[in-house]
């Protein structure tokens, strides 16, 4: 066994270049955000396990890290539930608390317990750390970041309308365009239960739908026979199966469903302001999009390249009407995107999307001839530094050669040359690391311009 040090999996550390792209997203996330009127929270890492479990399903509830009590604490441990094999009471009585699962319940429970000092609606967005104890695969990680946006305290179609726009906003401005926004409804859902004859354990049904794309349509309609009788079987396969289904159609299939009603006019509210063409990248209906969450009540979303299907969505959300309700503050619609940022930087990279510039970590070396040639060009240093170019003094004096090669593997654009001759000259030489070309300059008559 290697001895050498490693990272947890489902963990990265990142390179500066890597760290140069990943700021680059959220700043331009960061951009739109505020363009659409969000302002920015922050919440703990740590929550309540009460907090935290069932408000995610069965599924979710056991990807959440459980954090061990310790000192006094841990004689709390309940060994008869251990012994009696009863786990869900054992790990309640060794762990109080847990890591952020997502950043939308920790935001009911912040909106809840800060009500009176926020403004309604209450439009926030938040890029923090979430951890999930998923099985490590390509773009599905442990430890990633969240980058959400949610309006609390309106329930106004405007809001997904404005949501879809951000996305499409923000994804354009990353350079994407062969994007589909995927778009259904909860009702829609349960007016499709009813259909098929499951009229309740709705959540149960919503759980196994959301595998679609995971395990296929037939895994999907065996675990529904597993899992519920007196089932139309022959419709749920029509449904699933028949990729053709049109938002028009399923309307009138589900027309006589007031709930599914209810859906569909929200939907149709959308299509009618929304239009692909209104769009860099395309908006469509899919009656298989379910969102396993148990909090979503209403529009539910999800964005998923057409080239890459294999990494999963990039994005996805929905509103939710009841989740405040759960930390005792009532009749609080809400409704939020995410942006999933490792997905998006795996996509830019394999698209060649990030800008070249990215992958210099200073724009200028200084190459160090020694403390007394420094001191004498260090106003025009700070003169650089002031006009937001990135300047790297050279640590050592050393070769001419491994300094430029320094300043090469770092993709550095330009290298200023001051030591004796320079000195004596009374003038410094820039070099064009890209061009290879390179300038003389009177040191009296220095400034800023001279880099272009």
């Amino acid at each position: 066994m290697s001895n050498a040090p490693s990272n947890p999996k489902g963990t990265r550390d990142f390179l500066p270049t890597e760290l140069s792209k990943r700021n680059y997203i959220i700043d331009i996330l960061k951009k739109n955000f505020k363009n659409f009127g969000f302002s920015e929270i922050e919440t703990p890492a740590l929550e309540k396990t009460s907090t935290l479990l069932g408000k995610y399903g069965n599924e979710g509830d056991r990807l959440v890290f459980k954090i061990l009590n310790s000192g006094e604490k841990v004689k709390k441990a309940d060994i008869n539930a251990l012994n009696s094999n009863d786990l869900k009471s054992f790990s309640k009585s060794i762990s109080e608390k847990g890591l952020r699962y997502d950043l939308t319940v920790p935001l009911a429970r912040y909106v809840a317990q800060h009500q009176n000092n926020l403004t309604f609606p209450f439009k926030r967005f938040q890029i923090q750390t979430v951890w999930r104890a998923d099985r490590p695969q390509h773009g599905r990680f442990q430890e990633f970041t969240q980058c959400d946006a949610d309006v609390v305290g309106n329930n106004s179609i405007v809001q997904e309308i404005e949501l879809i726009k951000l996305y499409d906003s923000i994804f354009s401005e990353l350079g994407f365009n062969d994007l589909v926004f995927k778009i259904n409804h909860r009702l829609i859902l349960r007016g499709i239960a009813d259909y098929i004859g499951i009229e309740n354990n709705l959540n149960e049904f919503i759980s196994i739908i959301d595998k679609l794309d995971k395990i296929g349509s037939d895994s999907v309609v065996d675990e529904i026979k597993q899992n519920f009788q007196d089932v139309s079987i022959s419709k749920l396969e029509k449904l699933l199966k028949n990729k053709s289904l049109s938002f028009e159609n399923i309307s009138l299939l589900l027309k006589d469903s007031s709930l599914a009603n209810k859906g569909i006019g929200d939907l149709k509210s959308i299509f009618d302001f929304i239009s692909s063409k209104s769009l860099n990248n395309e908006i469509k209906f899919d009656l298989t999009l379910a969102r396993g969450l148990n909090y979503y009540t209403g529009t539910i979303l999800e964005v998923v390249s057409k080239t890459n299907t294999r990494l999963g969505s990039l994005g996805g959300g929905g509103r939710y009407d009841d989740l405040t309700s759960l930390f005792n503050m009532k009749n609080t619609s809400g409704v939020g995107i995410s942006f999933g940022l490792d997905r998006i930087f795996i996509l830019m990279d394999e698209k060649k999307l990030f800008p070249s510039y990215l992958k210099n970590s200073f724009d200028v070396i200084i190459i160090n001839f020694g403390i007394k040639y420094l001191k004498e060009i260090y106003f025009f240093i700070d003169m650089l530094r002031t006009k937001n170019n990135k300047v790297l003094i050279y640590p050592d004096k050393i070769k001419l050669n491994k300094q430029l090669s320094y300043a090469n593997k770092h993709n550095a654009e330009h290298a200023i040359i001051f030591g004796e001759n320079e000195y004596n000259k009374n003038e410094i030489i820039v070099k064009n690391m890209i061009k290879g070309t390179q300038s003389v300059h009177d040191l009296k008559e220095l400034n800023t311009n001279i880099l272009q």
